[in-house]
């Protein structure tokens, strides 16, 4: 295929290296790798308790009501682990916004996924778009999870998950896997709170009017949106 000349935005986003579309290896990959050796190495009674709490959550309906593809979004302005506040309707102003809940900083398959995300960014940005990732965790655990990783992207605290239960991306811990959260994490540290709920893995990209152009909803918490994919989206609304 032949081409003549190049958007700018395009040019930069071919230049990104490691940002660019088709340049990044699946996070899948490296999650369902995770899994493995997290089944291989567990005790069984953990490993069943798990499986047997993601059923429950897939099945208690959270999936089918929250937001999906089409729908409007709530504004939401929230404490910044970089400072200050983020305000969803101002960064809308400005481009899409590629929103991704993550558990907490104690989650590894959050992180695995979130440092995925940070080597999009530059392919996100360069389209026009901005990524915020949310969690319950409190501000200074946010902060934490900011400076342990590098992240550049704003992170943002939805302290009592208030935020994910407009979205209705939220869930109540079955008892039994709370507990081994509790034990191992200290999820109440990290929370602030005895709520024991937690969001879904969940990924929209947000269009400037305020509509969910791409939804990504999953109740198991390994599985999580492509970063290429998301960028691909961001591009899509950009006509890039």
């Amino acid at each position: 295929m032949k081409r003549k000349c190049l958007p700018f935005l395009t040019l930069v986003f071919l230049l990104g290296g490691a940002s660019a579309l088709g340049a990044m290896e699946p996070v899948q990959k490296e999650l369902d790798a995770m899994k493995q050796g997290f089944l291989a190495k567990a005790p069984s009674e953990k490993v069943s308790d798990f499986e047997r709490g993601i059923d429950e959550v897939a099945d208690s309906g959270v999936l089918q009501q929250a937001l999906g593809t089409g729908d409007k979004v709530p504004d939401f302005s929230l404490p910044s682990a970089q400072g200050g506040e983020v305000s969803l309707s101002e960064l809308l102003k400005k481009g899409p916004v590629v929103l991704v809940w993550y558990r907490g900083g104690w989650c590894p398959y959050c992180m695995v996924h979130l440092k995925a995300m940070q080597e999009a960014l530059g392919g996100i940005r360069a389209a026009g778009g901005e990524v915020v990732a949310i969690s319950p965790e409190i501000p200074e655990k946010a902060a934490e999870t900011r400076e342990k990783n590098g992240f550049e992207f704003p992170i943002v605290s939805d302290t009592g998950n208030r935020i994910a239960r407009q979205f209705r991306v939220v869930y109540d811990l079955p008892d039994y896997v709370a507990a081994h959260f509790q034990e191992s994490h200290m999820l109440s540290e990290y929370n602030g709170d005895d709520s024991e709920t937690l969001p879904l893995a969940v990924a929209y990209v947000i269009d400037s009017s305020g509509t969910i152009r791409y939804a990504y909803l999953d109740a198991d918490y390994r599985r999580r949106a492509e970063p290429e994919v998301l960028l691909s989206e961001v591009r899509k609304l950009k006509g890039l």
